[in-house]
């Protein structure tokens, strides 16, 4: 018989470790107030005084209680933070968070004298650098929601996580379009080698910082040395936005950092608004390194997982929010998560200023503000009529069992495409509009069609040149 105590049995086992480590005023202070409320599989929730105690605990004391709660529970322990109700207020619920923001240990960087260069048998001076990782402890893996959109990254993240250097997927290549999650994917992954391997060096930049940087090197003397020398003590570098890396001069530094960390088997990730294939201005020799791991596209989220992340995100914003309006907001907002997020937080900041109840009207006032009206009356219908235009192929033609390569192409493409921008279809109903096709058959046509865009840009701008033309219905 489960224990119903198992909470209180719980607290008081952390307690018991915490009092030796916190001094006896400030244990008595900040700890002795924490009333334990329950305990579901690994996660204990407790209950505290005040909004602000939660945040001086989270400040002060988190590192000793993340410590403390996996030393009792185990390593998939979590807690959650009741904020106490005041009258006949709601209890406001807050995750504790992940992490403290991680730091690395100090790096010896080769330093040269700027007076000249320095002779083959004059051994440089040594500086002691603390490198800042960059990273920022809210974009953890426990705060991404997965889904079909971004499964193969966050499974892939999980892996190079846990042997950062060692598997298949160096270099990590992510791209998408903006606000579907590439820079939370990335850090995740820095956060979570951080705290598997504290003693890892991390770094997470920009392209467009590095490209500056390495401008700024060129024009002090001596200083590209020192710029070079630095990079290459990185043991985990990720670059967002690595399409801003423009430049021979910049592309070439780079070129060589990526050489010597690849092969001393450190760990590279990078993501980029397009695929690796569709960069522009990149030398050859730098975008064939850029596929010699691997390359993943994150897509539009589904409207489970969009309804996912925002019950989520209002979790840790600690506001309780009826069902309705949240499903408002997943069928209302289709594009990325950024947009999701951004009028889930103007709905509640609105809600607060002007103390008014969140509703679903309150909703529909504040995404017809910020959110452009997205048309959903896209057909597969619709989709086979532009694809025939496009290619000049007849209705019958696209329907019919012949398998000339134009055809199945074509047939291939409108499923492709009528999967991916039309809500709620199946693959069955895709199938039997296309020429009675089964469910497998699409399923296939899509992995061919997804395959053939990452390699053959010609294909890919078939794709470009159809989507415009079903605009605005697919945008």
């Amino acid at each position: 018989m489960e224990n119903p105590n198992r909470h209180i049995d719980i607290w008081n086992d952390c307690l018991h470790i915490i009092e030796q480590l916190v001094e006896p005023q400030k244990y008595a202070t900040w700890f002795k107030p924490i009333k334990p409320v329950s305990m579901e599989d690994s996660t204990l929730t407790v209950e505290v005084p005040t909004d602000f105690f939660r945040e001086y605990l989270e400040g002060a004391f988190l590192d000793i209680i993340k410590k403390t709660l996996r030393r009792v529970i185990g390593a998939d322990a979590r807690l959650i933070y009741r904020v106490r109700p005041v009258k006949s207020q709601q209890p406001m619920q807050y995750p504790a968070s992940n992490s403290l923001e991680p730091s690395n240990r100090p790096v010896s960087i080769n330093t040269y004298n700027p007076s000249g260069n320095p002779s083959p048998f004059v051994y440089p001076g040594l500086q002691k650098l603390n490198i800042k990782p960059r990273l920022n402890p809210v974009y953890c893996f426990e705060n991404l929601i997965e889904g079909e959109c971004n499964k193969m990254g966050i499974t892939a993240g999980l892996n190079i996580s846990s042997a950062p250097g060692n598997t298949p997927f160096n270099p990590l290549f992510l791209f998408a379009s903006s606000g579907l999650g590439k820079t939370h994917i990335a850090q995740a992954i820095g956060l979570a080698i951080k705290e598997k391997f504290p003693e890892k060096v991390v770094l997470y930049v920009t392209g467009n910082e590095f490209k500056t940087q390495y401008m700024d090197a060129v024009n002090v003397k001596n200083k590209l040395t020192d710029f070079l020398a630095f990079y290459m003590k990185i043991e985990v570098l990720i670059v967002d936005d690595i399409q801003d890396l423009i430049g021979q001069g910049s592309q070439n530094a780079f070129f060589n950092v990526f050489n010597h960390l690849h092969q001393s088997g450190k760990q590279l990730i990078f993501t980029s608004d397009r695929a690796p294939v569709d960069l522009q201005n990149f030398e050859e020799r730098l975008l064939s390194r850029f596929k010699w791991g691997l390359s993943v596209e994150l897509k539009r989220p589904d409207y489970q997982t969009r309804l996912a992340m925002l019950k989520s995100r209002s979790f840790r914003e600690g506001v309780s929010i009826d069902d309705a309006v949240l499903e408002y907001l997943a069928t209302r907002i289709k594009s990325n998560f950024r947009e999701l997020e951004g009028a889930l937080i103007s709905l509640i900041a609105h809600a607060t200023l002007t103390r008014q109840e969140v509703t679903v009207e309150l909703a529909q006032n504040i995404t017809d503000k910020i959110v452009r009206e997205e048309k959903s009356d896209l057909t597969i219908d619709k989709v086979q009529s532009v694809v025939c235009e496009y290619f000049n192929i007849t209705r019958e033609a696209l329907l019919s069992k012949t398998r000339k390569r134009q055809i199945v192409q074509a047939r291939q493409i409108a499923m492709y495409i009528s999967r991916n921008h039309i809500e709620n279809c199946s693959l069955s109903t895709i199938g039997m509009e296309l020429g009675g096709k089964d469910h497998a058959t699409v399923l296939h046509a899509c992995t061919t069609v997804s395959d053939l865009m990452s390699t053959d840009r010609t294909f890919k701008q078939y794709i470009t040149d159809i989507e415009k033309m079903l605009v605005p219905v697919v945008k």
